[in-house]
């Protein structure tokens, strides 16, 4: 299945792409949250389907967030080699663990704020891995069957706040609509290799981003064992795996995103996004 929501901001309904149509589930009453897929929401909700009449979504809605607020975000820095040999740093000996704000969360073709005083805003096309049930100590033999799914995310990040600011890396990658996801979560049998996916990004029509996740130095396996072995991973929480080069930190000299740029982003599978940069109000 293909999990949408739809509708204004803070006021979206769930949906399902089939056959490339989208479908309102509003009528199945819950919303794509932890509980949903605690108590196994995935399977309550294709039975569901077979038997409903499904209204279609109006052409033109919104996309909001697939899922609805998790309980964290966490993301792999560093997990593309060439990624890390354009920022001139070591490649990780470990996974690289950060954590983003849940507050960034916005839709696939939301508007991108730049925060107030930043003047490092750049982009980061990732796959998205959506955890299904509650994961403690997981063994890598057995991670993948923790996955309730993927989605492509661009993990926006602001350099100075992350880099230049002292502390943790998570000042600049938490700022209010840094973390576009979607436009939908594919279910894990709707990909039949997330280690073989192209993922690409463009900004204002250039390709700025273009690698695969066969590149992975940590792949999906390890860093949700790892990952599992310092948190529990609740369902619904959200995995993002990293980025490939082409970053605007790692080009000579550095680029940065300005109001009116226009990022383009897609993965393999996964639909794509688009977002204009707009100024800080």
């Amino acid at each position: 299945m293909k999990l949408i929501r739809f509708g204004d901001i803070g006021k979206e309904k769930t949906g399902v792409i089939l056959n490339d149509k989208k479908y309102d589930t509003s009528a199945f009453g819950e919303d794509y949250t932890e509980q949903f897929f605690e108590t196994d929401g995935l399977s309550r909700l294709a039975a569901f389907i077979k038997d409903a009449e499904l209204p279609e979504v109006a052409e033109g809605e919104r996309l909001g967030s697939p899922i609805a607020r998790p309980s964290k975000i966490i993301c792999i820095g560093l997990n593309y080699a060439d990624h890390a040999h354009e920022t001139n740093a070591p490649l990780p000996p470990e996974p690289v663990v950060f954590m983003k704000a849940t507050s960034a969360i916005v839709g696939p073709n939301d508007n991108v704020v730049i925060p107030k005083n930043s003047v490092k805003t750049d982009w980061e096309v990732e796959l998205a891995v959506v955890i299904g049930k509650k994961a403690s100590y997981v063994d890598e033999a057995d991670a993948l069957s923790y996955v309730a799914g993927y989605m492509l995310h661009n993990d926006v990040s602001e350099r100075e706040f992350q880099l230049e600011r002292n502390g943790t890396w998570d000042k600049g990658k938490g700022c209010d609509t840094f973390a576009p996801f979607g436009p939908f979560l594919a279910t894990a049998d709707e990909i039949e290799d997330p280690h073989n996916l192209h993922l690409w990004l463009k900004v204002n029509g250039e390709i700025m981003q273009y690698g695969t996740t066969s590149n992975f130095i940590f792949n999906l396996a390890q860093v949700i064992s790892y990952t599992s072995q310092f948190m529990t991973l609740l369902p619904g929480d959200v995995i993002s795996t990293g980025t490939p080069a082409g970053v605007g930190l790692g080009m000579k000299p550095p680029v940065y995103l300005k109001a009116g740029d226009v990022m383009e982003l897609g993965i393999d599978g996964l639909g794509d996004q688009k977002q204009t940069l707009v100024a800080y109000a």
